[in-house]
């Protein structure tokens, strides 16, 4: 472990192997990574040989620059394949109705949807307050960009029984300032593909763009396509689909972080670049958030396309396939939880029917059995819900998850819900965001196990849960801020 006495800079050099000896005990306190038991965050293929690859991959390209490619030609051309391979896979290239599609890489999700927001914003430079019309369901990272880039966001509301918005809300939605729609393929929360072509036609009618976020699926949904799933049509072979994501740290299963955002052509393209060239430095030019970027990811994305191929991609496809139909009938066998949907991709999600049954204390029991699952808390009329991200590395464990499951769920239902103190539920019925000081946050922290911030997080969250789930949206939101600051603390 780190001594804090020193830090990370101490006065003289600490020796290699003590360095890494260091760095593996603080990742021995991590999640883990590998073995089919984690459900949010990471992707793991389990494919013996991969990470050994990617790392070398990886390591070989660390210190090239992306901010000059006429410097390092090399990160040019994996990143103009990796653009390539994701437009051919996504509907466009050469005998497609996109056949100018083009691309940047970019470092993950959030960084593809900001630039898809700003690439509309900046191509529409007479709108003076532009806007963007998002479903509930698309990801958070819409509204991160409107935050930003300083752009309106319009939000539709799903169906509660489909999960989806329809297609009349989205074009109720779209205004003279509207600059792009965005739709999802599939949405992160649920896992379901929103109406697609029915949305992009709506959008190319008003003469706007449209965004398909399919960061999460788009490296799924093709393979589950060619392996007969009956996927709908969500990429470039849809008119009006100008611009889609895909992240390749998802389902390519390439390491953190890299995504390719995609544009029907170039002349969509264009003003997502930024140039400046007004200071005596040299000019600007870049095509992404970033200016200096490391070739690390861009490498080891590539050696990963290399390796796996379209024959390993098919079979890990197949994998999560089965994993996923393994992971719902589970869910299905288990009286008093309910699917929120059908799965159509790699998600499974499920809530509780049983008033008895609280989700966040079946959260910590499958924690305990070493599942690690992603809880989602209640929003406009939708349920908390259980999310899992399901990989190919999940097949092997899948038969383990039912009894665990079912156990977990034996062990929620006498600890009953979650009862917050008192003080704690009025707080959270009658706080604002504004009305929260530091020392309210140093003892609501306390209260809920968290050390005041300064010590380790406790071993069950669902106290933690119970109260954000109650909290309305702003004051949910402040309180995740302010717990999240409290642990991010300089050591000294």
């Amino acid at each position: 472990m780190i001594d804090n006495r020193a830090g990370a800079l101490p006065v003289e050099g600490v020796p290699t192997e003590r360095v890494l000896d260091e760095i593996r005990g603080l990742r021995g306190l991590d999640r883990p990574t590998h073995g089919g038991r984690l459900f949010a965050y990471v992707y793991d293929p389990g494919v013996p040989g991969l990470d050994e690859l990617a790392h070398a991959a990886y390591a070989g390209s660390a210190h090239v620059n992306g901010l000059d490619p006429t410097a390092f030609p090399s990160l040019l051309a994996m990143e103009n394949a990796l653009v390539g391979a994701a437009a051919r896979l996504l509907g466009g290239g050469p005998g497609t109705s996109a056949p100018d599609a083009v691309g940047s890489v970019t470092s993950g999700g959030t960084e593809s949807l900001i630039l898809a927001v700003k690439a509309a914003r900046d191509a529409r430079p007479e709108i003076a307050e532009p806007r963007i019309v998002v479903p509930v369901s698309g990801h958070a990272a819409f509204a991160k960009a409107a935050h930003y880039l300083r752009v309106a966001l319009d939000p539709v509301a799903v169906d509660p029984a489909t999960l989806r918005p329809t297609v009349a809300d989205v074009a109720a939605a779209i205004r003279p300032e509207t600059v792009l729609v965005a739709c999802s393929a599939p949405s992160y929360a649920h896992g379901v593909v929103d109406p697609v072509a029915e949305i992009a036609a709506v959008a190319a009618a008003a003469g706007v763009r449209c965004h398909v976020d399919a960061c999460f699926g788009g490296w799924t949904l093709p393979w589950l396509r060619r392996l007969g799933a009956p996927v709908p049509p969500f990429d470039f072979a849809v008119d009006g689909v100008t611009s889609i994501s895909v992240d390749l740290h998802k389902y390519a299963y390439a390491p953190k972080g890299v995504s390719v955002l995609l544009h029907r052509d170039p002349g969509l393209r264009a003003s997502q670049y930024f140039a400046y060239a007004d200071w005596p430095g040299y000019t600007m030019v870049n095509p992404v958030i970033a200016s200096t970027r490391s070739g690390g990811p861009i490498a080891a994305a590539y050696a990963t396309l290399r390796h796996l191929g379209e024959d390993g991609y098919l079979r890990l496809a197949a994998l999560t396939r089965d994993a996923v139909a393994g992971l719902a009938d589970a869910v299905r066998g288990v009286d008093g939880l309910r699917l929120m949907a059908e799965p159509e991709s790699s998600v499974v999600c499920f809530t509780s029917t049983d008033p008895g049954l609280d989700l966040f204390v079946l959260v910590d029991e499958l924690t305990a059995r070493g599942w690690h699952t992603q809880p989602q808390l209640t929003y406009a009329g939708l349920p908390a819900s259980v999310h899992l991200t399901v990989t190919a590395a999940v097949a092997p464990r899948v038969a383990e998850f039912g009894p665990d499951l079912a156990d977990a769920v034996a062990a929620a239902r006498p600890a009953g819900p979650v009862q917050l103190p008192p003080e704690l539920l009025a707080l959270a019925g009658s706080l604002t965001p504004e009305a929260l000081t530091p020392e309210l946050i140093a003892g609501l922290a306390a209260g809920l196990g968290l050390g005041g911030g300064a010590g380790p997080l406790p071993d069950r969250m669902a106290m933690v849960n119970t109260l954000l789930n109650v909290a309305p949206v702003r004051l949910r939101e402040r309180l995740l801020v302010e717990f999240v600051g409290l642990l991010q603390r300089p050591t000294w």
